[in-house]
């Protein structure tokens, strides 16, 4: 099926205006709250909550671990626009659906847009729980939502990715951590279609190419805001060891258990970064 731009900026502008009506003025500030940064949410104050589902034409979580939840508050004093759960191509969505709520955060005003997801680390530097900052990424999804006609409102046809995740966000994270003692990690996230794991092979060939971690999320997210000119950060949680040489069978409880346990240092991290940045 051809992709219709002008319908999709239709309903781009018609969530836009509904959560504006639910919502009220937007923030500057955006987060994806993806797996270990959930309960993020249970620190933002005055809040205000739509589901995903009674929100037209957005797309609904189906994984487990994500809430489906957009909530509108304020967190350390700073007002925020917060995604609670995330939608994936193993789902089923196609890349223009993944990113369909980047699109209305931007049309709704926001400037930053702060991530969070889940990671296998393959650097033999980095443990399971490790916090790593995003340094670049590398997209192996086999689908970029770009592609098609471009709305030169949002962007140019030809983005320039040079430094996608933002360096000034970067510096303020990085100080955060260590203000605090937090130990973060920094490389370069490959991004793959999931659902499952990776072979011995796989891990193999992605960290022959550059790559520090690996997960099924945030790259298309980041295209889209990228290309409308929005500030990215980006943090893993390293829920698993990838090193092929002595890889062992990982399960999905597992991951979750990984990332519950990093939970509280990425909160207190990502709480940090959003007061400095509103300060």
């Amino acid at each position: 099926m051809s992709f219709d731009l002008d319908t999709y900026r239709r309903q781009v502008d018609d969530v836009a205006s509904f959560l504006r009506d639910e919502l009220g003025d937007a923030a500057r500030i955006g987060l994806i709250l993806g797996t270990g940064l959930g309960k993020l949410a249970e620190e933002i104050q005055d809040v205000q909550t739509v589901m995903y589902d009674a929100i037209p034409h957005f797309p609904v979580s189906t994984v487990e671990s994500h809430h489906g939840r957009l909530l509108r508050g304020t967190l350390g004093g700073v007002p925020v626009l917060a995604m609670q759960g995330r939608f994936h191509l193993y789902e089923g969505y196609d890349a223009k659906q993944i990113t369909f709520p980047v699109r209305v955060m931007h049309a709704l005003g926001i400037e930053t847009l702060l991530i969070s997801n889940a990671a296998g680390g393959m650097n033999p530097l980095f443990r399971r729980g490790d916090l790593m900052l995003l340094t670049d990424h590398i997209n192996l999804q086999g689908v970029n939502p770009l592609t098609g006609p471009n709305h030169d409102g949002w962007g140019p046809r030809f983005p320039d990715m040079s430094e996608v995740y933002d360096a000034d966000l970067r510096q303020i994270a990085e100080q955060a951590a260590l203000d605090r003692a937090i130990r973060l990690q920094q490389g370069v996230y490959v991004a793959v279609e999931g659902p499952n794991l990776e072979t011995r092979a796989e891990y193999r060939f992605l960290r022959l190419i550059g790559a520090d971690a690996v997960g099924m999320s945030t790259v298309p997210e980041v295209i889209v805001a990228r290309h409308m000119g929005m500030r990215c950060l980006a943090i893993s949680v390293i829920t698993d060891e990838c090193f092929p040489d002595a890889l062992e069978p990982v399960s999905i409880e597992d991951v979750l258990a990984a990332a519950g346990e990093a939970e509280p240092k990425l909160t207190v991290l990502m709480r940090a970064v959003v007061e400095q940045m509103g300060g």
